[in-house]
């Protein structure tokens, strides 16, 4: 087995690393940081006082004090320094349920003493069920901060190592049976950002064990765990179907999510299950009424409007999207739990042999150096969305895809107030309308009248009887980008000032206006996105326009490689494959970049190209283990559903033909050989 080199961060002496991460655990909210291990080195040769050294690891067996040890003490011999000696060792864990650090102290030669920290800092006795607590931690950190191969994760800590922590048959036992033992603590952990109530189904928990599933396509054994955990609660259905559909078993997964729904008519994780299979069947007819259904029974929740959004979005009914995107309830970002440590005083990123290639150099990455960018390109909000608002964006970019920019502008014109007409309209006496809607009953029950669909009431739609009824083509975006006008939002009307001549008293729920009888008060949140989108189309138009001037008169069209990398993710966002691999291959023209690499590699996979995919996944594991990760799932998933595609004799051969160092193949080979090991299909011949 090929393994990284060590990264080490060298402890500055006014601040101890441990005695932070003590102070730090009572800030931690999820799983946790990394695990931290910490080396006392002592200089073989002379007397000068030994240095703190420590890095950060994931997916080291965590399941007892000698395990954590036997790490350690791997790092004892480092070939990249021969002029100290590790003289003592201490290794981190946190344990999330019990929101205890786990801690194993390891003196060379000599003694192992474990126990664990509380958040007050005392000091406590570990116990056999705080060590099972502590392991199903570890490996759920494993998969939660791994990366998609893309680099963004490696690039926010700095030296860490990713092990896979499980890696045969016998390891996958050990995993399930800990997950089947606190399953139902699963909640304690927390979930990931869309979610608002973390529940038995809906947690870091569940997330990470559907991630293993679909990961290793160990389907059988996922079903035997779920079948199980449901006879104890049948709301674990959900988990069930969802693996039966992945398992190409959807006729199991059908007949589940009829005999659960039955019984539990108002779970909505098993209506948002069957909504989602519904609409990818192309039966959003049926979908629609199930996720009106799912929303009605988690109001509160991001997911369930997001799904009705996305099936209004698949009917065409542009309106109601929107008017369903408005009322999604929208939650502050909580990113994952991050080492919080001093600077250290310096840092060494060495190098293993089995991992250098000059092809995927990339020695700045990480070490912070970057290219000259324009600042409108640094300055692009929906770059750094994450969370909800992340997927609320994503639906909007479909909606403007499918329709064009212009015809969007259009269609919120008739569904929001806007500005132009709050101020020709809020001196008028107020009109209470009689059955007036809030945008969430009207998301869910439709429009009062039949209407054209995108159009407002009979009186707005003779007002626009000089625009035509047929959404422009998306291609529209090329030419000139109108900027949006704005919207009056929930907090305009909450926050005007004591002496502006007032509309009707602000009203959130959005029940009474004075003669906007079917238009809604927009979101603020919404209306921002709105102004970002038209920033990313802005911007995206000069350059597509530029480039062609550049392509007509002959001229190289230069952006640093730093610009392509944002241009192809800008393209990205507004579903514009071609032009991102264009930008991205232009990146990886002038240097190796991972994000651009794995923005190509997704465009292979959708082209179905097996020598494509398996170049550019090649490369892209060969950067992760230079940046000291053995493990990315996503990266697994690729090449595990590549040789169940096209065998693992032809997946082999292709790596092998491949015109990089033998040392480099054989990284992406011991990927190919962990799917032998789990008898993945396609590995028999």
């Amino acid at each position: 087995m090929i393994q990284t080199a060590v990264p080490e961060l060298f402890e500055d002496e006014a601040n101890s690393v441990i005695e932070v991460r003590t102070e730090t655990l009572q800030s931690l909210r999820e799983l946790g940081p990394p695990d931290l291990v910490y080396l006392v080195k002592q200089p073989a040769k002379s007397t000068t006082k030994p240095v703190g050294v420590y890095h950060h690891v994931t997916g080291i067996d965590a399941s007892s004090s000698a395990s954590l040890a036997a790490y350690i003490n791997t790092l004892t011999y480092n070939p990249h320094d021969k002029t100290h000696k590790v003289a003592s060792g201490l290794y981190c864990c946190y344990n999330a349920f019990s929101r205890l650090d786990m801690r194993v102290q390891v003196q060379i030669p000599g003694t192992v003493e474990s126990y664990c920290v509380n958040e007050r800092g005392d000091r406590l006795e570990a116990s056999e069920e705080h060590w099972l607590e502590t392991y199903l931690c570890s490996v759920l950190r494993a998969y939660s901060y791994a990366d998609d191969g893309s680099g963004d994760v490696i690039k926010k800590i700095v030296g860490v190592r990713r092990f896979n922590p499980i890696t045969n048959t016998e390891a996958e036992h050990k995993f399930l049976d800990a997950a089947d033992k606190l399953f139902f603590s699963g909640w304690q952990l927390g979930s990931d950002p869309e979610i608002q109530v973390p529940n038995i189904v809906s947690n870091h928990l569940t997330t990470g064990l559907l991630a293993y599933i679909k990961t290793s396509g160990r389907y059988a054994s996922g079903i035997n765990l779920f079948e199980k955990l449901r006879t104890r609660d049948p709301e674990i259905s959900s988990l069930l179907a969802r693996v039966y559909i992945a398992a190409d078993e959807e006729v199991k997964a059908v007949q589940l999510l009829h005999e659960a729904i039955e019984e539990l008519p108002m779970d909505y994780s098993l209506l948002d299950c069957q909504a989602e299979y519904c609409n990818s069947k192309g039966r959003s007819d049926l979908a629609l009424e199930i996720a009106k259904r799912s929303v009605v029974s988690a109001p509160s929740e991001f997911n369930t409007w997001a799904r009705l959004a996305e099936v209004y979005v698949s009917l065409e009914q542009w309106d109601l999207a929107l008017l369903t995107l408005n009322s999604c309830p929208m939650f502050t970002y909580q990113d994952k739990d991050a080492p919080r440590l001093p600077e250290p005083l310096r840092i060494s990123l060495p190098l293993s042999p089995e991992t250098m290639c000059d092809e995927i150099d990339d020695a700045g990455a990480v070490g912070g150096q970057t290219d000259l960018v324009h600042p409108t390109l640094r300055r692009l909000g929906a770059a750094s969305y994450k969370g909800t608002f992340q997927k609320a964006y994503m639906l909007l970019t479909e909606i403007t895809k499918r329709i064009g920019w212009d015809q969007l502008l259009k269609i919120r014109s008739q569904v929001f107030v806007m500005e132009e007409e709050y101020r020709s309209e809020r001196q008028a006496p107020s009109v209470q309308p009689s059955g007036s809607r809030n945008a969430s009953t009207t998301a869910i029950k439709g429009p009062e009248t039949p209407q054209p669909n995108g159009h407002g009431s009979p009186s707005e739609t003779a007002q626009a009887d000089d625009e035509t009824d047929e959404p422009q083509a998306a291609d529209s975006l090329t030419a000139d980008v109108s900027k949006p006008s704005h919207t009056v939002t929930v907090h305009a009307t909450a926050t005007s000032g004591p002496d502006t001549p007032q509309p009707p008293p602000a009203d959130p729920a959005h029940q009474t206006y004075t003669q906007f009888r079917h238009k809604r008060l927009c979101e603020r949140w919404l209306d921002n996105l709105f102004m970002v989108l038209y920033e990313d189309l802005r911007i995206y138009t000069i350059w597509r326009t530029e480039a062609g001037q550049y392509r007509q008169q002959q001229l190289a069209y230069k952006k640093s490689a730093e610009e392509w990398e944002i241009l192809g993710e800008l393209a990205e966002r507004l579903h514009r494959g071609d032009e991102a691999v264009e930008a991205w291959e232009s990146c990886l023209s002038m240097r190796f970049s991972p994000k651009a690499m794995r923005g190509v590699l997704g465009q292979y996979e959708r082209l179905g190209d097996t020598r494509g995919t398996l170049g550019a996944l090649i490369r892209l594991v060969a950067w992760q283990y230079r940046w000291y990760s053995e493990f990315s799932p996503d990266l697994l998933f690729t090449i595990r559903k590549l040789i169940e595609e096209d065998g693992a004799v032809k997946v082999r051969s292709i790596i092998q033909a491949t015109s990089l160092p033998q040392h480099i193949l054989d990284l992406t080979h011991q990927y190919a050989g962990l799917c032998a090991t789990f008898r993945s299909q396609g590995t028999d011949g």
